[in-house]
């Protein structure tokens, strides 16, 4: 049995799998017990490391730090990924505003910190270690440590206050908005507004009645309206065509106009009236609405496709179809000449038969090509993304210069890579179930090996006269400012709940909250608010917690 014990006590790198792999099971496990209907999800992964440490089990150091960095790495890139198509336009439906309550979670954080190191005598060399726990930023801490030495004074009070107050930091979140949730959300609050893009499509039918547009182009109705729109028929003395650019409209055409929703009225006033048939539901049998055209989906998984703009391709004109919509991660696009598109795409093709066939072969339409995700772009853009991280940044009057860190660096590439990855013709596509599991992995290796090493000494701090009193003090710090905030962007910003939760957890800078949020609420809002809010939010903490040190040293 000796071969046994050296498997799980001696250090080695098998040794080191064995106990990472066992907490992540565990973990895991107890993650899917529910208590009340309630359930911490991946958190527990969290907890079993810290049981873990506390009777005795540890991995070789270099080995935790690498599994550790690797793990939240891993974690933030793949989120980047996932939220960079629709981050850039968040900004145009509220992200400055994100942004701002994001900023105004973090200073309500640190003024109620510096007010209780009066209320509790609580010397900031320790504070700034309770700070960083309560809002599970390590960066911070980090900083705070490197500002200390700097002094000339230790920082072992802060690594200690942070690893005592870190649990209650990572649930105090969770417990906010399960609380806010019960006590004061209301089911018009939990919406999924925040799409990928400003240009989700509506379908309408309008009879041509206004004189204004009279023997006009399709080209130059555009022109004249400003207004985005295919249409995707044109019925005139019972037969039905594809329309092109240069199609002249007459008094009485019908047309099928595929727009964004919010253009409804002015299409209205542009071509007429308004039919009443509803053509947004799910049951319409596209192919049934005339005999001579086809109504098909088929897939981008062309790489060579990936990044060209949809005019570019020239489909219409060649082949003499039309491609209505284009559907990515389950949002309905407009199809503009000018939209890129990406791998995984799938396009509304609108034409005759044969010749849908020959554009399915122009854009692939092989879906089997999608499922193997290109791995090198990944490794590639988390070098990137720890390059930049590593940059100094140097802010007049602080003596340390800042950095983005582990977290920061590959959250910003990896939104820059699935924003504009295809304009440079690289496949960052992955399917979704590639994404969660590479973000699930990576969660859970940083939360075993932080509850690996905080597992140590933690019932041993605690034990100390300061233990309970840094505990306390670190859960005001991270309950009070989320379930204030919370409650401010609903109630005087209106934004809905599941983009409020990925605010405040990008502001707490808690990743596991933002799983749970993800996990529980519908929607990517949670992520993309997240995405928006974490690296301004991130580098303000790691900012604030060296002029914390300085100021009050």
């Amino acid at each position: 049995m000796d071969w046994l014990q050296s498997v799980f006590i001696e250090q080695s790198a098998v040794q080191a799998v064995i106990v990472l792999s066992i907490i992540i099971a565990v973990g895991l496990a107890l993650g899917k017990i529910q208590v009340f209907g309630v359930s911490l999800g991946v958190t527990w992964v969290f907890f079993a490391g810290i049981l873990a440490g506390h009777v005795g089990l540890s991995i070789d150091s270099d080995m935790l730090v690498y599994a550790e960095s690797f793990g939240l790495v891993l974690f933030v890139y793949e989120l980047g990924l996932k939220v960079g198509p629709g981050f850039f336009s968040s900004f145009r439906k509220g992200g400055v505003r994100l942004n701002l309550l994001g900023l105004a979670t973090v200073l309500l954080g640190t003024v109620t910190a510096v007010g209780l190191t009066y209320v509790f005598r609580i010397p900031m060399a320790d504070m700034v270690g309770i700070l960083s726990g309560a809002t599970t930023n390590t960066p911070s801490l980090g900083a705070a440590q490197q500002a200390l030495s700097q002094l000339g004074e230790s920082a072992s009070g802060a690594a200690l206050s942070c690893a005592v107050t870190y649990p209650l930091g990572v649930i105090g979140v969770i417990l906010a908005i399960i609380l806010v949730r019960k006590a004061m959300v209301r089911p018009s609050d939990i919406t999924t507004t925040m799409d990928e893009e400003d240009n989700h499509t509506f379908i309408a039918t309008y009879l041509v009645k206004n004189p204004g547009v009279y023997d006009k182009s399709v080209r130059d109705i555009v022109r004249i309206s400003n207004l985005k729109f295919v249409i995707s028929r044109l019925w005139r003395d019972g037969d039905v065509s594809i329309p092109t650019s240069d199609t002249v409209v007459k008094e009485g055409d019908r047309l099928m106009v595929i727009a964004t929703d919010k253009d409804g009225d002015a299409l209205t006033l542009l071509f007429g009236e308004h039919e009443s048939r509803d053509w947004n539901t799910g049951d319409i049998d596209w192919n049934k609405i005339d005999s001579s055209l086809t109504s098909r989906h088929i897939v981008v998984s062309k790489p060579e496709i990936n990044g060209h703009k949809l005019g570019s391709l020239k489909l219409r004109n060649n082949y003499g179809i039309n491609i209505t919509r284009v559907s990515r991660s389950g949002v309905s696009l407009l199809a503009t000449p000018g939209l890129i598109l990406q791998l995984g795409d799938r396009l509304t093709v609108v034409g005759k038969e044969n010749q849908i066939e020959k554009v399915a072969k122009v854009v692939g339409n092989t879906e089997s090509k999608l499922k193997d995700p290109n791995l090198a772009v990944i490794f590639v853009g988390m070098v990137l993304g720890l390059l930049l991280g590593s940059v100094p940044v140097v802010i007049p009057g602080i003596s340390v210069p800042v950095k983005l860190g582990l977290a920061g660096g590959p959250i910003v590439v990896g939104i820059l890579m699935g924003r504009y990855g295809p304009r440079f013709h690289m496949v960052t596509y992955t399917t979704r179930s590639a994404n969660l599991m590479l973000r699930g992995i990576g969660l859970s290796l940083y939360l075993a090996c932080l509850g690996l090493d905080a597992g140590a000494h933690f019932v041993e701090t605690i034990m100390r006269g300061d233990g309970l009193l840094w505990i306390g003090a670190g859960f005001i710090i991270t309950l009070i400012p989320v379930v204030i905030m919370e409650l401010v962007a609903m109630r005087f910003f209106h934004l809905d709940f599941g983009s409020t939760c990925g605010m405040v957890c990008g502001a707490m800078a808690n990743p596991m909250a933002m799983n749970y949020a993800s996990e529980t609420l519908p929607g990517d809002n949670p992520a993309v608010s997240y995405a928006t809010v974490y690296p301004l939010a991130m580098f303000t903490r790691v900012v604030i917690a060296q002029i914390l040190v300085l100021v009050f040293h």
